[in-house]
């Protein structure tokens, strides 16, 4: 039940918290997990697997960068599920200051199996602020 395991580098740091929906189950909390990292390009998220339910997640995944001031710049971001492609995007980065790629989208895990995301952000000229990976359970 505690926390899984960060991105290489270890900056990042996963945390697991319950929000409870009653005092006297602490079985019918529902999960939540988040990494963040301010400097890696690629942080992973490991959801160990449940014994005794399947759960369904909302996953959200964030790139944030900021423009150098001048020049071309691009950012990008890839998610995988499980190892797996879930989705990619790489667009240019707003010349205005800061700019982001995020997506959202659900995940049901079967009883037994973990949850395994990863994101992985790309840059040419942008300046990296921040990646993460967030899973509320439904």
């Amino acid at each position: 039940m505690g926390p899984s395991r960060a991105s290489r580098g270890g900056r990042g740091r996963a945390v697991r918290a319950g929000h409870p929906v009653s005092d006297s189950d602490p079985e019918s909390r529902p999960e939540r997990w988040s990494i963040e990292t301010a400097r890696d390009l690629v942080v992973r998220l490991d959801i160990p697997p449940h014994a005794t339910r399947e759960r369904r997640f909302e996953v959200y995944c964030s790139f944030r960068v900021a423009h150098p001031g001048e020049g071309a710049a691009s950012h990008g971001l890839r998610v995988l599920v499980d190892g797996a492609h879930e989705w990619s995007r790489q667009v240019p980065t707003d010349a205005g200051g800061r700019d982001s790629l995020d997506v959202r989208f659900r995940r049901t895990v079967p009883v037994g199996q973990p949850l395994r995301l990863t994101a992985i952000a790309e840059i040419d000229g942008a300046l990296p602020l921040g990646l993460s990976i967030s899973a509320d359970e439904d």
